[in-house]
C-alpha cells in the first residue's frame, strides 16, 4: 500500500492511539496522526522563516511511529513579495527513494522559460520517488498551491511544467497535487474548459468537482485535487480510493479543534502493491 496524501498546512493503526488529554497539545497530536497515515505527503504553506517547524515535525513524527523512519525534502522560501511559502514532502524512507528534485523552471529541455515563473505565485516543486513495494516503481510529483486570483491561469500552466517534466526526466507517470484552488468562486466553466490540464483526456482529474475539500461547514468546495498522467500510473491507482480525509469526523472534532490543524481536508490516493500488503480500509 502506498497512501499518497496532499494538502496540509503548518502499518501501524492510527485509530487505536488515544487523542492528547490538553487542548494545547492536540493540534501537532493530530498532525502526527495524520501523516503517519500517509507513506508520502505534501504540505504546503510552511511559512516557518527559521527552518525550525519542519525539522521538529518530523522529529516528533518519528518519535511517534516508531515503525517506520520518516524523512522529509523541501523547496526553497518562495513567493513574490514579502509572503513566502516552502513546499515540503514528508515520507517514510524505508518505503520511498527520493531519487531527484528540482525547483521549476529548473527543467533541461521543457518548453518552460523564466518568464513563465511569472504566472505562478510559488512556482512548482517536482519530486522523483521510487517505490519498491507497488506496481509503479517511479513516479514524479508535481507540489502547487496557486493563487485564488490567477487559479485558470497557473492550473493552465502546469501543463507545461508537465511536458518538461517528460523530456528532463523521460517519463509520463506525474502527479500533480496541492490547494489549485480549482473550485467554486476562483474558476469559471467556460474558463476552465479551456485549461489544458482540464481539457486533455490524458489527464486524469482524481478528486472529483462534487467533492469538499474545506473545513468549514459554511463552505463546500473541491480546492485541492490529485491530477494523474500516464497509463501506467493510472492502472496502478486503486479503484475509489481518491477522497478527501475528513478528519474532523475521523476524531470526532468541533469545527474549530479542526480549524486548529488546518482549514482543509487533507486529499488521498492509494497506490497497488505489487505483493499482497493490507490496503488502509483492511488495517
Amino acid at each position: 500500500m502506498l497512501p499518497v496524501c496532499s494538502q496540509y498546512s503548518t502499518g501501524q493503526d492510527i485509530r487505536e492511539t488515544a487523542l492528547p488529554s490538553t487542548r494545547a497539545d492536540l493540534p501537532e497530536k493530530l498532525a502526527q496522526r495524520i501523516l503517519a497515515r500517509c507513506d508520502l505527503c505534501l504540505i504546503q504553506e510552511v511559512r516557518d522563516a527559521k527552518g525550525e517547524a519542519i525539522p521538529t515535525l518530523v522529529k516528533d513524527l518519528n518519535s511517534f511511529d516508531k515503525s517506520h523512519a520518516y524523512s522529509y525534502v523541501e523547496s526553497k522560501r518562495l513567493g513574490k513579495k514579502t509572503y513566502k511559502e516552502q513546499y515540503v514532502y514528508i515520507y517514510k524512507k524505508d518505503v520511498l527513494q527520493v531519487r531527484e528534485h528540482c525547483q521549476y523552471p529548473e527543467i533541461e529541455g521543457g518548453e518552460g522559460t523564466n518568464n513563465d515563473t511569472e504566472v505562478f505565485s510559488r512556482e512548482p516543486f517536482i519530486v522523483r520517488f521510487h517505490s519498491p513495494t507497488t506496481l509503479v516503481k517511479d513516479f514524479v510529483l508535481v507540489g502547487q498551491h496557486t493563487c485564488p486570483k490567477t487559479a485558470m491561469k497557473e492550473i493552465d500552466e502546469l501543463y507545461t511544467v508537465f511536458n518538461g517534466i517528460c523530456k528532463k526526466w523521460k517519463t509520463e507517470n506525474v502527479v500533480i497535487l496541492g490547494d489549485l484552488n480549482a473550485a467554486c468562486s476562483y474558476i469559471t466553466i467556460k474558463g476552465f474548459r479551456a485549461v489544458r490540464l482540464r481539457s486533455d483526456p490524458k489527464f486524469r482529474w482524481l478528486i472529483g468537482d462534487e467533492q469538499d475539500t474545506t473545513v468549514r461547514q459554511k463552505t463546500h468546495c473541491a480546492y485541492d485535487r490529485i491530477v494523474i498522467h500516464g497509463r501506467e500510473m493510472i492502472s496502478g491507482i486503486v479503484p475509489d480510493s481518491a477522497k478527501p480525509f475528513n478528519f474532523k469526523e475521523e476524531f470526532h472534532l468541533t469545527e474549530d479543534e479542526a480549524l486548529e490543524v488546518s482549514d482543509h481536508f487533507p486529499v488521498e490516493v492509494d497506490l497497488k502493491p505489487i505483493h499482497r500488503y493490507l490496503l488502509r480500509h483492511e488495517l
